[in-house]
């Protein structure tokens, strides 16, 4: 069997791919989403490349069906050796006006999903003796947090603690554990996030997409095969003595 990387949220975006560039780095993918539909359509795509994939149903808020994930990956695809904590929701409100259910909701996708999906990887790792690869998805939201997103911010900077704190842990099991920090990435999280700022500024989402422009260094946003790159680094042999660290991939939006 093929080694095995696990991807949470891949039924879309940045996710997806990711799926598509593990898999051509020689990885078994799990496709894993709450989303069957788009789930299955991106393991039947990388099957059609011929590569091993297949999809898995996950809430990464539920920490039952985490665990599941990774038992029922392992049996069905092989020996894990990376975890991606991609999954992620947002919400664009002010910060007086943001619904608790809505609050409640982000932080149990973004920042206890995360918690669980390490704890599940490491149990794994743990078991299997050989060492092992978490990567989470953070954001530059995490770095400087952003207006209109207040929970959004708070649960990527809390991802970078985790980040950190399971890196610091889980180093004498050699496990490595590392986040990667998108910018602006053109995916319908995106849209969405674009049409409803635009809507509380006042502005055409035209116009927001153009001043959010202006604030990238490169001149242009980021496409999901950029931060999949990233990804695929930490999960190579050249980020073996790489851990509990945060990479910035916004094309030059922050410099810290």
């Amino acid at each position: 069997m093929s080694k095995l990387a696990i991807i949470t949220g891949a039924g879309q975006g940045i996710g997806a791919g990711i799926a598509q560039r593990l898999a051509k780095a020689g990885y078994a993918i799990a496709v894993a989403d709450i989303n069957d539909t788009t789930a299955a359509k991106v393991a039947q795509a990388l099957q059609n490349e011929h590569y091993p994939a297949k999809a898995y149903h996950v809430d990464v808020a539920q920490r039952k069906e985490v665990f599941a994930l990774v038992a029922n990956a392992v049996n069905d695809l092989g020996e894990l050796a990376v975890y991606v904590n991609n999954a992620g929701v947002a919400f664009i409100d002010s910060f007086v006006d943001s619904d608790p259910d809505d609050v409640e909701r982000l932080l149990d996708v973004n920042l206890k999903g995360t918690y669980w999906g390490i704890q599940a990887a490491a149990t794994q790792f743990q078991k299997q003796g050989q060492g092992g690869r978490i990567i989470n998805a953070a954001s530059l939201a995490g770095y400087e947090a952003s207006a209109l997103q207040s929970a959004y911010s708070a649960s990527k900077f809390g991802i970078r603690g985790l980040t950190q704190s399971a890196a610091k842990e889980l180093a004498k099991d050699q496990i490595t554990v590392n986040a990667y920090n998108p910018g602006i990435v053109r995916t319908k999280m995106r849209d969405a996030i674009d049409q409803k700022t635009a809507a509380i500024k006042h502005k055409t989402v035209a116009q927001q997409q153009a001043d959010c422009l202006t604030e990238i260094a490169l001149g242009r946003e980021a496409t999901p095969a950029d931060v999949a790159e990233v990804v695929a680094w930490f999960a190579s042999d050249a980020a073996g003595y790489v851990t509990g660290q945060s990479l910035q991939v916004d094309g030059g939006m922050r410099f810290h």
